[in-house]
This record gives C-alpha cells, sequence and structure tokens, in this order.
C-alpha cells in the first residue's frame, strides 16, 4: 500500500481495484490535528456511469437509539402532514410511542401543491402539530389531484434530485428559485432519458417527473451497481457523491443504523440526479481521495448561524467560500450532531 497524506490509505483492492482513503478530519476537528476516536475513514470510489460514491466509515454517536423515518412512518401512519394553504409551511404531527427522523429534502405528495421538506426535524412520540418550512416543487396546482388527499399527504417515497433545487430552497430560501430550477431538472432528464418526463396530471410536478418510468428505468443500472457497496459493513455512516466527476453532496449521519435506513433513498436520488447530468461523450475522472477530504473538512469552514427548529432541534449552518453545510443538532443527544449535509455551490 502507498500513504498519500496524512491519514490516508490508497490502493486497496476491492473488485474493481477500488481504492481505500482514510482521512483524519472529523466534525468540528481542525485539519491539523491527528485523528481521534471519532476519526473517520473513506472507502472508494465506486463509479457507476457518471456516479461515484465514497463511502464513509465511523463510530456510532447514538448507539442503541432508533428512528423510524419519514417514508416509514407515513406507510405506517404513524405521522399526519397537513396541508395549511399556505406554500411554505406544514404541519406535521407524530401519533405514535417512536421517535421520527425527517430529513430536509425529502419530498411529501399530494395535497394542494407537492412539497419538499426544508429543515430536518425529530418529532418526538406523540408530538403533536409542528410547523415545518417547506417549497413547493410543484408550479400551479393549487387543488386536489387525482384520488389523493388534499389536506393531507400521504407519501414521501422520494427526495429532491437536484443540486441546484436544494440550493434553491435551503441556502436562497427562494421559491421562484426552486420553480425555475425544477423545470430545469425536468428538462435536463427529458433531454437524457428520450421523451418528456412532465406527467398529463401535473406538468410541473417535480415529484411525478421522478416517478416516471424512463427516469425510474434509467435510474435502475446505478441502483442495481452501487446499492449494496454498504452491504455487511457496519460502521458506514454516510457518503458522498459526484457526477461527471465534480464533487456534488454529502450525508453523514450519527449511526450506521439510520444511513441504512436512508440510504436507498438516498441514492435513488443520486442516481436520478446523474441521469439528469449525463452528457454524451464527456470523459471525466473519479475525485481523488484528497479532494474528498478537503471538501469535508471545509463543512466546518465559513461563518456559523444558528437556528432552533424545534425545542429539541438546532440547525447549524456554515457557508464557505466553496461549500454550504447543515448540522442536524439533537439536543436531548447533548448536542450530537445527527446529521451532517455538505452541498457544494458551483
Amino acid at each position: 500500500m502507498k500513504t498519500h497524506g496524512v491519514g490516508w490509505i490508497l490502493g486497496l483492492v476491492l473488485t474493481v481495484l477500488t481504492p481505500m482513503a482514510m482521512f483524519a478530519g472529523g466534525w468540528g476537528m481542525g485539519g491539523g490535528q491527528k485523528p481521534d476516536k471519532d476519526g473517520y475513514r473513506l472507502e472508494g470510489p465506486f463509479t457507476q456511469g457518471n456516479l461515484t460514491v465514497f463511502l464513509v466509515h465511523g463510530k456510532d454517536k447514538i448507539k442503541g437509539q432508533t428512528f423510524i423515518t419519514l417514508q416509514e412512518a407515513l406507510v405506517q401512519r404513524k405521522v399526519i402532514v397537513r396541508e395549511t394553504r399556505e406554500v411554505n409551511s406544514l404541519t406535521i404531527e407524530n401519533v405514535s410511542s417512536e421517535e421520527v427522523y425527517v430529513q430536509s429534502g425529502d419530498i411529501v405528495k399530494g395535497g394542494a401543491q407537492d412539497r419538499m421538506l426544508v429543515t430536518d426535524l425529530i418529532l418526538p412520540p406523540r408530538s403533536g402539530k409542528i410547523a415545518i418550512d417547506a417549497f413547493c416543487v410543484e408550479n400551479g396546482r393549487w387543488s386536489r389531484r387525482g384520488n389523493e388527499e388534499v389536506t393531507q399527504f400521504t407519501s414521501s417515497a422520494n427526495a429532491v434530485a437536484s443540486r441546484e433545487v436544494k440550493l434553491a430552497a435551503k441556502q436562497k430560501s427562494s421559491q421562484s428559485e426552486v420553480w425555475a430550477e425544477v423545470a430545469a431538472a425536468q428538462d435536463k432528464l427529458s433531454r437524457n432519458v428520450g421523451g418528456s418526463v412532465k406527467s398529463a396530471t401535473s406538468p410541473t410536478s417535480f415529484q411525478l417527473a421522478l416517478e416516471n418510468k424512463q427516469v425510474t428505468t434509467s435510474a435502475d443500472s446505478y441502483i442495481k451497481a452501487l446499492s449494496g457497496i454498504a452491504d455487511g459493513k457496519t460502521d458506514v455512516i454516510g457518503y458522498v457523491f459526484a457526477i461527471n466527476g465534480k464533487i456534488n453532496s454529502a450525508d453523514i449521519y450519527a449511526s450506521n443504523v439510520l444511513f441504512k435506513k436512508l440510504w436507498p433513498k438516498l441514492l435513488q436520488a443520486s442516481a436520478i440526479e446523474a441521469v439528469a447530468e449525463v452528457r454524451q461523450g464527456q470523459k471525466f475522472e473519479a475525485p481523488k481521495p484528497v479532494e474528498v477530504e478537503g471538501f469535508l473538512k471545509d463543512g466546518d469552514a465559513g461563518p456559523e448561524q444558528q437556528k432552533n427548529v424545534s425545542g429539541r432541534v438546532q440547525m447549524v449552518t456554515r457557508d464557505s467560500k466553496e461549500n454550504i453545510s447543515f448540522d442536524t443538532r439533537d439536543r436531548a443527544k447533548a448536542d450530537v450532531v445527527v446529521h451532517r449535509n455538505i452541498i457544494k455551490k458551483n
């Protein structure tokens, strides 16, 4: 094996001579420090088509803690997401005895318009109604669609599959830019799958575009190739992905269990975004581990803003020159960072 930089190991042979990398950075750790007991390790790259994934290995910070996801909770009718008739605000209520984890970027389908949720949230058992910020990802509709509930949202099978849509909502807080970026994502998908992905039922719905048969078929090859890369690895807590050789985003969690629950939905969104960004004939190289290390360390850089999302959850945002990061702190767990999302700005 050859070393490259402090704490990095390259050249580990996987099934396709995939390099393994280690990095010394941890959340809140300066780049010059040596790795401590909370150090993280990168594995990869794993590449399919124009999508590249690095797995993040690390220690479980909330061992024994279990959440059910929003997707699970809606299927099991343990959570109610209600329409408020305000575009940028919904209410959510946990009616079960379990804790529910809600992730920013989740799309809730139905109501008067499909929405994407803007912030992470942890819902305690029997939470009562809690307000949650949202952006519309369907322009124009303001009435019942087919047989769907107009007062509630009953499913959340997809997450937003566009870096630009996430930035428009989470960084710029602009509804008009969200609509513009949704339309741009639909156009990219339509060009690359060989036909319009806009639904006759609601042409502006991002959710219905993500459900389009040509889109899901195109994404299947990515999902089949990459879905098993974390199997049997009990210390994988997140991933970084790149499209066309350029780093896009990272999602890192406080536990392997939570990551594994969310992994299928995360990979699906990454795969669909890769489909939208296919450029025929273009050659690219996967990012080098040292680039990924720098990207992750930059999650600690930039001015910090804190926002109390609920009595339990605090969101910490850091905006650097290159990236924007969002930390979800759980005050019930000594402010542990349950989720860190880092997005490349350009």
